[in-house]
C-alpha cells in the first residue's frame, strides 16, 4: 500500500486530501487493499484506520520517520503518537478520542504497540504497528510467532475418512453451529469422551468441511499468569479474524491440573475465541454456559471390524481377512487413526503380516501403561502348569471367552442385551507360590496379549482423588490395547469398605466404589489374585465371572513340579523326585530351590545332585521360618 505523504511541497491539508482521494480510489479495487479489509474486520473507525496506517508507514517508507519528526517539531521524535494522529486526523470524526480506549481495536486487539515510559502521557507515548499487522498489510498473512511456539502444527484440512458414527457426530456439530450462526458469538464446542484421537478426528472433519485450519493447544502450554493469558487470548482472537482458523484446546488433563492451571483454563475459555473446540472427559459447566456439549465415542466394534476388513485386503489371504478382522476388532478398541498407524508399523516389520499387525496393536498402549504397571513377559505355557482338572478347565474357559467375545457380544447380539460391562473378571485364590502369576502368564501367552501387574505404589496416592485418576488411566489404556490387568495381592486394593468414622474412611470408600464401577465397565480381562479371599469386598465377589482356586499342591502335584523344575539342559545326577516331593512346599518354593541348586552346581562344575537339592531345600525352609526335621534329610 502506498504510504501517506505527511510533508511535501504541498501544505499539510493538501497532502491529507490527496491521501484520502488515493485511499478512496484504492478501495474500489478488487480485492480491496489489506488495510481496508483489516479496518472492516475489526470494526475500525476512519480515525483508527488512519492512525494504524500512520504507525505502519515507517515500515513501508523509512523516509516517513523524518517527516514525522519534522511535524512534531523535534528531530528525535520520529515515532508517531496519538497526539500527532489527533492533530492530523481529528477532523475525520467527532469522537476520535474514543480510539484511545483500551476496549477499542487499536489497543484491545494489539494492532499497535505503545511505548509508555515513566510518567509519559498516553497521547505523547511513541507508537508502532505490531509486527504481525505490518506483515498482514504487506500480504504476509501467517500465524503470529508468539502463538506458533505454543500451538502444535495445524492439522490436515483433508483428514482421513472417519467412522460413520463419528461422521454423524461431526454433522451434528455442524448442524448446531449453523443453528447459532445468527448469534453474536460462536459457542464453545465441548467434545466429551475418553478418546482424544476420536475427538480430534471429529474436530478435523468439521474444520475440513468449513475450510478452516485446526490448531491444537495443550492445556499444559497455557501460561498461568493472568496477564499472559489475556495476551494469548487476544492474540488468538486477532488470528481468528485474520485467518480461517479454529482452535482445539486439549483439556484432557484438566481434572489432574492444579488450581492455577485450572483457573488459567477457565479464564482463557471465557473469551470469545472464534471457533473453539475443548476436548474434555466430562462436561464442564464453567467452560461456557451457552456452549455446545457433544459426546464423541470411539468407532463401534462393527466399524472397527469393517475398517480392519478393508485395510487387511491385499495384506493377508482372502480367507483369513474376515476372521482376522473380527479377532482384531474384538480384542482391541482402536480408533481409525490407530488402526492405520498399527498397519503402517506392521508393514515395516520383518515378520508375517498377521503377526505384525497383532503385535503393532498390542504395542500401541505400552508407553502409557508402563508408567502405572509392571509389564510381565509371559513365557509359561499350559504344559508348565500343574493344577487340578477343574482349575485348568476354568483357565482355558477364561482364555476362550476373551478370544470369542466379538462373536458372542456383537454377532450374536449379547452386547445389546447386557447393561453391564462386557469385560471378564476372574479371581485367583490360593497361597503364595501356588501358581497364580504363572496362570496369568499362560493366559496372556495363549492370547498373545500384554500382561501388566499393577504396581500399587504407582496407583495408590495419599492425595484425595489421585488414586481414582490413576486407575482410570490404567483401565482406559488397557481397554484400548487389549492388555490383561493382573492385580496381585488384590486384597490391598479391593478390600472391604469400612464404617465411615472420619474423612479418611469416606475417601477410602469412594476409591473402592470407583473400583467397583470401573471394574464393571472394563471391557478387557482383569485378574485379581489373593491369598485372603475373605478380605475382599463382597460387592467384588458378585461381579466376578470366574473364581479359580489354586490349592496347595499335594504329593502327586509336587512330584510333577520337581520334574519340571529342572529344564532338559540342566545336567543331573541321581535326583530322586519321589523323595523331594515329600517336602510340603509350594511350586514357587520348588522353583527357587531348583534354581539355587543349579547355581551351586555351576559353581562347583558338577551336575545337579540330590545332595545339592536337599541343601537348597534346607536353606529355603530356614528362609520361610519353617521347622527342620533332620530325619527327612538323611
Amino acid at each position: 500500500m502506498k504510504a501517506m505523504p505527511l510533508l511535501t511541497g504541498q501544505s499539510q491539508g493538501e497532502a491529507l486530501k490527496q491521501a484520502a482521494e488515493e485511499r478512496e480510489a484504492a478501495a474500489k479495487s478488487d480485492p480491496p487493499p489489506a488495510l481496508l479489509l483489516l479496518a472492516q474486520r475489526f470494526g475500525m473507525t476512519p480515525f483508527e484506520r488512519d492512525t494504524l496506517l500512520l504507525c505502519a508507514a515507517s515500515e513501508f517508507d523509512p523516509g516517513i520517520a523524518s517527516s514525522i519528526a519534522a511535524v512534531q517539531g523535534h528531530p528525535t521524535r520520529s515515532a508517531p503518537t496519538f497526539a500527532l494522529a489527533l492533530q492530523l486526523f481529528a477532523d475525520i470524526e467527532e469522537r476520535a478520542w474514543d480510539a484511545l480506549s483500551p476496549q477499542r481495536p487499536l489497543r484491545y486487539a494489539r494492532l499497535i504497540e505503545i511505548n509508555q515510559t515513566g510518567a509519559t502521557p498516553l497521547t505523547a507515548s511513541s507508537l508502532r504497528a505490531d509486527e504481525r499487522i505490518v506483515n498482514y498489510l504487506k500480504g504476509l498473512n501467517v500465524l503470529d510467532e508468539r502463538l506458533a511456539v505454543l500451538l502444535k502444527p495445524p492439522m490436515a484440512t483433508r483428514p482421513e475418512p472417519i467412522a460413520p458414527s463419528q461422521q454423524a457426530t461431526a454433522d451434528e456439530v455442524l448442524r448446531r453451529l449453523r443453528a447459532t450462526a445468527s448469534e453474536a458469538f460462536v459457542p464453545v464446542v465441548q467434545l466429551l469422551g475418553v478418546d482424544t484421537s476420536s475427538k480430534l478426528a471429529v474436530a478435523r472433519q468439521v474444520c475440513g468441511t468449513i475450510e478452516r485450519q485446526l490448531y491444537r493447544l495443550p492445556i499444559e502450554a497455557l501460561p498461568t499468569e493472568r496477564a499472559d493469558i489475556e495476551t494469548i487470548a487476544r492474540l488468538w482472537q486477532r488470528e481468528s479474524v485474520l485467518l480461517p482458523v479454529a482452535l482445539y484446546l486439549d483439556a484432557e488433563a484438566l481434572d489432574a491440573a492444579g488450581a492455577e492451571a485450572s483457573a488459567a483454563f477457565h479464564h482463557f475459555v471465557s473469551h470469545e475465541l472464534g471457533l473453539l473446540f475443548v476436548g474434555l472427559r466430562e462436561a464442564s459447566s464453567r467452560t461456557s454456559p451457552a456452549g455446545l456439549s457433544i459426546e464423541v465415542e470411539k468407532p463401534t466394534s462393527a466399524e472397527q471390524r469393517d475398517a480392519w476388513r478393508s485395510i487387511l485386503r491385499g495384506m493377508i489371504s482372502d480367507e483369513n481377512v474376515e476372521p482376522q478382522a473380527r479377532l482384531l476388532a474384538g480384542q482391541f478398541d482402536l480408533n481409525i487413526s490407530d488402526i492405520h498407524q498399527a498397519v503402517a508399523h506392521a508393514v515395516a516389520a520383518d515378520q508375517p503380516a498377521e503377526q505384525a499387525v497383532w503385535a503393532a496393536c498390542r504395542d500401541l498402549t505400552r508407553p502409557s501403561l508402563d508408567l502405572l504397571a509392571q509389564r510381565l513377559e509371559p513365557k509359561a505355557t499350559w504344559n508348565d502348569l500343574v493344577l487340578s482338572d477343574e482349575s485348568s478347565r476354568l483357565l482355558r474357559q477364561i482364555a476362550a471367552q476373551v478370544r470369542e467375545r466379538y462373536r458372542v457380544y456383537e454377532e450374536w447380539g449379547y452386547a445389546r442385551m447386557m447393561t453391564r460391562g462386557l469385560g471378564i473378571n476372574a479371581l485367583f485364590v490360593g497361597e503364595s507360590g501356588t501358581g497364580k502369576t504363572m496362570a496369568a502368564e499362560v493366559i496372556a501367552n495363549e492370547l498373545q496379549l500384554n500382561l501388566y501387574r499393577i504396581d500399587l505404589s504407582a496407583v495408590v496416592s495419599k492425595y484425595i482423588g489421585e488414586t481414582e485418576k490413576n486407575l482410570r488411566k490404567l483401565f482406559d489404556a488397557a481397554e484400548q490395547g487389549g492388555a490383561i490387568l493382573f492385580f496381585d495381592e488384590a486384597d490391598a486394593l479391593f478390600g472391604k469398605r469400612s464404617e465411615v468414622k472420619d474423612s479418611h474412611d469416606r475417601y477410602a470408600n469412594i476409591e473402592i466404589n470407583y473400583l467397583l464401577q470401573r471394574m464393571e465397565s472394563f471391557s478387557g480381562l482383569a485378574i485379581l489374585a489373593t491369598n485372603m479371599k475373605s478380605a475382599l469386598d463382597p460387592a467384588f465377589m458378585r461381579r466376578l465371572r470366574f473364581i479359580v482356586n489354586f490349592p496347595f499342591p499335594g504329593l502327586a502335584e509336587r512330584r510333577v513340579m520337581w520334574q519340571k523344575a529342572l529344564p532338559d539342559g540342566v545336567p543331573q545326577g541321581g535326583v530322586d523326585h519321589e523323595r523331594l516331593a515329600r517336602f510340603n512346599i509350594s511350586g514357587g518354593n520348588i522353583h527357587s530351590i531348583a534354581l539355587n541348586a543349579a547355581f551351586a552346581a555351576a559353581e562347583r562344575g558338577s551336575p545337579v545332585t540330590q545332595g545339592l537339592l536337599l541343601s537348597a531345600i534346607r536353606t529355603e525352609l530356614r528362609k520361610l521360618d519353617r521347622p527342620l526335621n533332620e530325619a527327612e534329610f538323611r
